[in-house]
């Protein structure tokens, strides 16, 4: 169970970590359990990382971010409650807001400061029309300046998230 890993490793010196650290080793450690499991099951680790999540950086490296295949990686999380709806899930888990579970009370747009539906729309104009971030706050759009950008500074400082740790060789390619 990864919750006794992250207690035992944090009962020794290091109670005072911050939430957010924990929270990090919370998610690595649910992948290691995975990932052992996968190996006993002889299969392979499922993702479940959206579009909305992997361009803003809303993932832990090596945590939630890490699997072998991720079939919902290319939709954006409204696309994914949309099709949520279309099979069936039932709507209390479609409606239930969004959390990695990592602290009591923790939720994604409360963190973000932004609905997931104004990200994926920002979002959608900026990859998918290949809009100008200037465009959005502007007619026909009329987006609110702040939250584009808000979601503009997180796909800039978290593309490290997005790419392969650099070697030393690679640096100056």
């Amino acid at each position: 169970d990864s919750s006794a890993i992250v207690e035992g490793y944090f009962e020794d010196g290091r109670e005072d970590a911050a939430q957010l650290r924990r929270g990090n080793f919370m998610a690595r450690a649910r992948m290691m359990v995975l990932y052992d499991h996968s190996v006993t099951w002889g299969g392979l680790v499922i993702g479940t990382g959206n579009k909305t999540e992997t361009l803003i950086g809303y993932s832990t490296l090596w945590g939630d971010s890490a699997s072998a295949f991720n079939p919902i990686g290319d939709l954006y999380k409204s696309q994914i409650r949309q099709l949520s709806a279309t099979v069936g899930v039932p709507d209390a888990v479609i409606r239930k807001a969004p959390s990695a579970d990592l602290w009591t009370g923790q939720t994604d747009e409360d963190e973000l400061g932004l609905t997931y539906e104004m990200a994926d729309h920002i979002l959608h104009c900026l990859c998918n029309l290949r809009l100008s971030p200037d465009s959005l706050s502007a007619p026909p759009y009329d987006l609110p300046e702040e939250a584009v950008e808000k979601v503009v500074g997180l796909i800039r400082s978290m593309s490290f998230k997005r790419r392969l740790p650099e070697g030393a060789g690679r640096g100056g390619r």
